[in-house]
Order: structure tokens, then sequence, then C-alpha cells
């Protein structure tokens, strides 16, 4: 028996070159035994910039680095068959294996066509001109390396809501297609942000046509034949109407020969939202904890003025835990990146210590957290900035610690602004642990863990304090933890 964890193995930054499915099946037995239990891939298909894509520009969803197209055969992380020998050394040690569904949106199209638009408010999508422009846009999708094998589905205009790029006129905007399932505007069942914000980027795929929605689940069925997966991160959600994604899931979760884990990034810190998406698939997602880590964020940049008691606040991991899967960082999040907000250094033990040893939330780590990442690139102002993202020492030691001594029932010490702590009282196959941490001064909490502790020795397991803590006969002791720190106590044997 083992507590689930997931790690996202990419970042934005991730070298090109096809080196990353190599070094998935390499890490393979190391992940096991470090006790991640899942790990969640990139896009593994090709995109509109090829070798050199991350993967969220999608053009083509069944090539999976097997076709010439886009200048390369390969994606930006390795051919078809390394993606093949990655994912089975994965599951080979036990390892689950997401991948990532980015449905929302489609570039690189191979020919333009003629077509009918509306002009869009880029600021109120609701806003949409009556008056209907002709125009030329890239919207059909041929595929022609590929020679319609695996699918001879051919993406044109009808296919799509929405552009970004019309040519004759040459307009870059936001523009509504015409066509015969766009009649009411955009989708319902999005994100209200802009007014309605279905559309997002490149040719914005429209799940009114049926024949679009079937293909996108024969796609899903196929995807799982050629990639045995357990499990599906989808992208862009909040763009995307949920009522698709409930019978999305749905039919694959029929076809799946065993579960499918499903998490999907709605990315919103409003609460409601969350919870609303969540009541609309009938909760057969997860989704992933956004107010969680802005939390950690404005943690990590106020220090000791920010009050850790209220680190749970406005989360879903507090309202709906069940849903919740948590993180500290992601590819979106990290520096230089459309939704930066990264969490400093010293704050990521503290941030890992709260998602990977307590009872709610399944939690994900990020790659450079674990193996380190330099990159350069443009800031907003222009500015070309050099990154350094370092490994977290104490980060394998609580990954390991999750799957040792994070079970048993949960106790919380939110009792101080700058200081807070919670038990886990373990199994009768696992011992549990006491987790202190400050934002601040060193600090310090009283625990009772009751008789059946009397006289017991405990000590740090991140070895950050070196003092033994022996509880009293009552099974009460004060555990420590150094200033702007966490300390994890167990049992010493």
């Amino acid at each position: 028996m083992s507590n689930p964890t997931l790690l996202q193995f990419f970042h934005w930054y991730y070298p090109d070159g096809g080196k990353l499915w190599p070094e998935v099946a390499e890490k393979a037995a190391w992940l096991s035994e470090v006790g991640i239990t899942m790990v969640w891939l990139p896009p593994a298909y090709k995109g509109e910039s090829g070798g050199f894509s991350v993967g969220y520009d999608t053009y083509d969803l069944f090539d999976l680095g097997e076709f010439d197209q886009k200048g390369s055969v390969a994606t930006k992380y390795g051919d078809k068959a390394q993606l093949l020998a990655a994912v089975d050394s994965l599951r080979s040690h036990n390892v689950g294996v997401l991948m990532d569904v980015v449905l929302n949106h489609k570039m690189g199209a191979d020919e333009k066509e003629r077509v009918q638009i509306n002009r869009v408010n880029p600021d109120n999508r609701e806003e949409i001109s009556e008056e209907v422009i002709e125009a030329e846009a890239w919207t059909r999708f041929t595929f022609p390396a590929r020679g319609g094998q695996y699918s001879q589905f051919i993406w044109d205009y009808k296919c799509f809501s929405g552009v970004d790029h019309i040519e004759n006129p040459d307009e870059n905007g936001v523009f509504k297609i015409v066509n015969d399932y766009t009649a009411e505007g955009w989708n319902d069942q999005v994100d209200d942000e802009l007014g309605n914000f279905d559309y997002l980027m490149g040719a914005n795929i429209d799940f009114r046509n049926n024949a679009v929605s079937e293909e996108l689940k024969y796609w899903a069925r196929w995807v799982m034949q050629q990639v045995p997966c357990t499990g599906f991160r989808l992208d862009a959600v909040k763009h995307i109407p949920a009522w698709f994604y409930k019978t999305w899931i749905d039919h694959i979760q029929e076809a799946a020969e065993q579960p499918m884990f499903i998490v999907a990034e709605y990315w919103s810190f409003e609460i409601d939202k969350l919870q609303e998406y969540i009541h609309q698939v009938e909760g057969k997602t997860m989704l992933f904890d956004a107010p969680l880590h802005m939390n950690f964020h404005h943690a990590s940049t106020a220090g000791s003025d920010f009050d850790l008691s209220t680190i749970f606040d406005g989360t879903l991991v507090q309202a709906d835990p069940w849903h919740a899967v948590t993180i500290v960082a992601n590819h979106d999040t990290q520096p230089l990146q459309s939704l930066e907000a990264p969490v400093e250094p010293w704050f990521k033990p503290l941030a890992y210590a709260l998602i990977l040893l307590r009872e709610q939330g399944l939690p994900t780590v990020f790659y450079p957290d674990l193996f380190g990442a330099h990159y350069e690139d443009e800031g907003g102002d222009g500015e070309i900035y050099a990154i350094d993202m370092p490994v977290i020492p104490e980060l394998q030691a609580l990954m390991q610690a999750r799957q040792q001594f994070a079970w048993g029932a949960q106790t919380d010490y939110f009792d101080h602004p700058n200081c807070v702590a919670f038990s886990r009282s373990g199994t009768e196959e696992h011992p549990g642990c006491v987790v202190v941490m400050s934002n601040g001064e060193a600090g310090e909490k009283t625990i009772t863990l009751g008789e059946g502790f009397a006289g017991k020795q405990w000590r740090d397991y991140l070895g950050h304090r070196e003092e033994t803590v022996t509880l009293d006969e009552a099974g009460v002791a004060a555990f420590y933890c150094n200033a702007g720190s966490v300390s994890v106590w167990v049992l010493s044997e």
C-alpha cells in the first residue's frame, strides 16, 4: 500500500533534442523507490513548432513522433518508440502514466479556407459584431505526411468556433467563425472571464460539432491502445464546455480496462468556480488546487508577515479534499511563464511538507524542484533573464517520509501566525509523524500524542534539528523547528 504521489516530469524550458523520454525510462526505477506512484508526461503529439514544441500548440493528435511533420519526425521529447519505452519502464516499476490532453485548440493548419467571421471585442467576448466579414483563415488540417493513417478525419472551418488571425483583410484579434454550429455565439459551461472564456488561442475547437466530439472520443480510445497509460491530465478546461468533458470522461472510463485517473487544469483562484466545475462534470475529475498554489506564493514572498494559520483558507483541498490535486509549482507558474507566481525556494520545503505529509489532497512534485533547472528567456520588459531553479534538498526525504510516516489520523495545531504543526497518528502497519514549521523565528509546539507514546524518543527525519525529543508519562512533549524551516519528527529506532 502506498500514498498516491504525482510527479510532473517536465517543465516549460526542458531542453530540446529528444532527451526527455530516455530520461523517463532511465529514472523510472528510482522514482518508484522514492515514492512516486504516477508520472505526468508532457503532450506527446506533434505541435505546430515540431521538434521545439512544448506540446500545447497542438497540430496532430495522432502523431506521437512518428511522421515527418512540422520539420521533424520526433517531438521535442523523442520519437514514438522512445515514448513507448519510457511508458513501459514506468509501468514495469508500478508507476502510473498520465498523458497530457490539449483539446481546446489546434495550431499550424495545412491550408487556408475562405470563411465568414464576426469581429469580437477581445475584452468582452459577449460583444460580437453583427457585421459578417469575408476573409481567409488557417483552418484546414489535412496532415499530408500522415496520409490518413490511424484517422482519415479532415479538420476544416466547421470544426472551429473562432480564430485570432485572418487574411484578406489581414487582422489579428478575436474572430468568431460563422458556421452551422455557432449561431448561438460561444459555448456555454465555460469560465465567465472576459464575458465568456471559450476562446483562448489558435483555431478554437467547437465541441458542438458532433463529428468533432466523436473524433476526439475515437482519439482517446486510440491513444489508450497505443500508449498503455493509467490516466489523463486535461489542459485548459476553463475554456472547454464542461458538458463535453463529462461525456468524454464517461466514454474513456467505459473503454478502459481499469478506472482511469483524471485531473483537470481549471486555473482559477475563485473556489466557487472550481466547485461549480466539479458539480458540472458530476465529480468525474479532480482539479489542481490553484488557490493553494497562490497562497504558497504569497506566503513565500511575505515571510513572517504571512499568517501561516490561514495557509489553507480559500483552497480546494480545504473545501473538497477528495477532488483536490495539490501543487507547489508547475510549468505555467515558473519564472518567465504566463502565470508566473513562483514560490521562493526557502518556503518550498514548508509547502511540500504541507502537501506531502497531510491526509487531504493528492500531491504533485514539480521536476525542477527534484532535479533543478537552468534557462534563459525574455521577460515582459524585453530583457533577457537567466533563471536558476535549484534542487530543493529536503524534497526527496519528504517524498520518502510520505510513504513511511504520513499515515493515520491527523491533528492540526494551526494556532499561531508564524509557527504551525500537525501530527499523524500512524497505523498498525506504518508509524506516524509530527510536522512543525515556522516562517519566522525558531519555533516550538507542545504536542499531545497520548500515554501510548510515553517515554518514546523522536528525531528530526530531515536532520534540521540534532536533539532528541522524549515524551513524558502523559505522552506530551515540545517539538521544535528552526527559523524559516520545517522539521519532521519520527520515532527513533
